[in-house]
């Protein structure tokens, strides 16, 4: 099938739910284990209230959505755009990964050392994004920050616990 051809608005759409299928999966281990286990561990100050991360995940991935529609929407014929794409899919699987290590495992060490691994991908994903289209890449910017803040974060818990 040539998805060139693909409306640029499905394209929108296919790329948000795909992101958001994503988290919907990370959310089936993070649901039970926040009121438990997560719940008993010992966190820092700055923690954010529980009820924020599903608002601020569900913008962050309509934003990589739509940033890696306007990827999509040059052309994947183009070398560049599927390396950029590809690159993308690593960082969105990263992100998925994350979930399992920290509340399904409850490894907040291996979900570190995993997390600086997906914000390495996201940088490379905004580079890459950059080079064809520099709106998408600040689309990413958001997300970029809440990582970086998702990271100190973890190793915050970890420390902690």
């Amino acid at each position: 099938m040539n998805t060139d051809r693909l409306p640029y608005w499905l394209k929108i759409v296919i790329a948000i739910v795909i992101c958001n299928l994503v988290g919907l999966a990370a959310s089936t281990v993070t649901i039970d284990a926040i009121p438990g286990w997560y719940a008993s561990l010992n966190k820092p100050p700055f923690n954010p209230p529980n009820w924020l991360f599903a608002p601020v995940w569900t913008l962050l991935y309509v934003l990589m959505g739509v940033s890696a529609a306007m990827i999509w929407q040059i052309g994947m014929n183009r070398k560049d755009v599927k390396h950029a794409l590809s690159v993308f899919g690593i960082q969105l699987m990263l992100n998925g990964i994350w979930s399992y290590l920290f509340f399904g495992f409850q490894n907040p060490l291996l979900a570190l050392i995993e997390i600086l691994f997906l914000l390495g991908m996201i940088i490379l994903t905004i580079i890459r994004f950059k080079e064809l289209k520099p709106i998408s890449a600040w689309l990413m910017i958001p997300y970029l920050f809440w990582v970086s803040f998702a990271s100190i974060l973890n190793f915050s818990i970890w420390m902690l616990n």
